[in-house]
C-alpha cells in the first residue's frame, strides 16, 4: 500500500465523520418525533436515500456546483427545513405523530435535505479519491455506519436535551448561508460588500432559522 493511497484514505475517512455527522443530525431531527418503533426505520431510510443521492451525485456534483443558481437554491430549501423542524418541535406538547403519515414525511424531508448536503460531501470523497472508483465506493460505504449510528446517538441525546433540536436548526441555517454566500451567480457581489461574508452570511441565517422557528412554533401552538 502506497503512502499516497494511506493518505487517501485517511482523508475519506475524516470526510465521513466530519460530513457525515450533518447528515446524522438532519436525520435525528427529522425523526425525533416518530413513534419508537419507526425511529429505526426512518433512520435506516433516510440513510438508504442519503447513500443512493451520494452514488448518484459523486459523477456530477463537481459539475452542478458551478450551475448558477443552484446553491442558492439548495440554501433556501435548507432554510425552510430549519424553521419548518423548529416550527414541528412539539417537546411541550401532547400531539402525537401518525405513524405512516409521520415516517413518510420524515423520509421526505431527510431525502430534500441530503440532497442538498450530499453535492459537497461527493465533491470531497472524489476529490480525495483522485479517480480511485475503489475509494469512491470505500467513502460510501464508510459512511453508512456513521450516518447510522450518529443519528441514533444524536437522537437519544435530543430527549435528554431538547436544546440540541435547536442547534440542529441553527447548523442548517449556518450551512444554507455557506451554500448561499458561495453561490456563482452570489459570490462576487457578497465577498465584495459584506466583510467576513462567509461567517456574517451564515451566522445571519444561524439566528434568523432559530428565531423565525421560535416565533412561527409560538404561533401555531394551540391555547
Amino acid at each position: 500500500m502506497t503512502d499516497a493511497l494511506v493518505i487517501s484514505i485517511l482523508q475519506i475517512i475524516a470526510i465521513d465523520i466530519i460530513l457525515g455527522g450533518d447528515n446524522a443530525i438532519i436525520i435525528a431531527l427529522a425523526c425525533r418525533d416518530l413513534p419508537a418503533h419507526q425511529k429505526k426505520l426512518g433512520i435506516l431510510w433516510g440513510t438508504a436515500g442519503a447513500i443512493i443521492l451520494r452514488v448518484i451525485l459523486v459523477f456530477f456534483a463537481t459539475t452542478l456546483l458551478t450551475v448558477p443558481g443552484l446553491k442558492l437554491i439548495g440554501g433556501l430549501l435548507l432554510l425552510w427545513i430549519g424553521v419548518k423542524l423548529l416550527m414541528e418541535n412539539d417537546d411541550e406538547s401532547e400531539h402525537k405523530v401518525n405513524s405512516s403519515k409521520g415516517l413518510a414525511s420524515a423520509i421526505r424531508t431527510i431525502i430534500i435535505a441530503d440532497f442538498v448536503m450530499s453535492l459537497d460531501n461527493s465533491i470531497a470523497i472524489a476529490a480525495a479519491a483522485k479517480g480511485n472508483m475503489y475509494l469512491v465506493v470505500f467513502g460510501l460505504l464508510l459512511s453508512v455506519p456513521i450516518i447510522i449510528g450518529g443519528s441514533a446517538i444524536i437522537l437519544k441525546l435530543m430527549s435528554r436535551y431538547p436544546v440540541i433540536i435547536t442547534m440542529g436548526a441553527g447548523l442548517l441555517g449556518w450551512l444554507a448561508g455557506d451554500l448561499i454566500v458561495h453561490d456563482p451567480l452570489l459570490k462576487a457581489y457578497l465577498t465584495q460588500h459584506i466583510p467576513y461574508a462567509d461567517i456574517v452570511v451564515a451566522g445571519g441565517f444561524a439566528a434568523a432559522v432559530i428565531i423565525s422557528g421560535r416565533i412561527l412554533a409560538t404561533r401555531h401552538k394551540p391555547v
